[in-house]
């Protein structure tokens, strides 16, 4: 099982996929290409599994990826909160068709 490389270099995709997921926890929901949201979907899942621990040590590795320090406070105050009783799943894709100028298919990835 590997990761998808996104056509880009390993630091330009780090960077990509930290906006990517950091912009989804903010809005709750984010429209981008298929690959990208499973990919965001993979990462910010984990997040939200982080934000149900709740201890100092998971904020900090939240904080090591997210790059807003509000969208970690939401994190853990508002969101993982809502998922306290559900064991992963908390992202659902919803496909929107292809993008107009090169086809590539686009999704809606939002929180359940």
């Amino acid at each position: 099982m590997g990761y998808r490389k996104l056509g880009r270099p390993s630091d330009q995709r780090r960077a990509m996929l930290r906006n990517l997921v950091t912009d989804f926890l903010k809005y709750g929901r984010i429209t981008t290409t298929e690959a990208r949201a499973k990919e965001v979907r993979s990462i910010s899942e984990k997040m939200i599994t982080l934000g149900k621990r709740g201890d100092l040590h998971a904020r900090r590795q939240a904080l090591a990826y997210i790059l807003d320090e509000s969208v970690v406070k939401k994190l853990f105050d508002e969101i993982a909160p809502k998922y306290k009783d559900r064991q992963g799943g908390y992202t659902r894709i919803l496909k929107l068709g292809p993008r107009r100028g090169d086809g590539a298919p686009l999704v809606i990835i939002e929180l359940v």
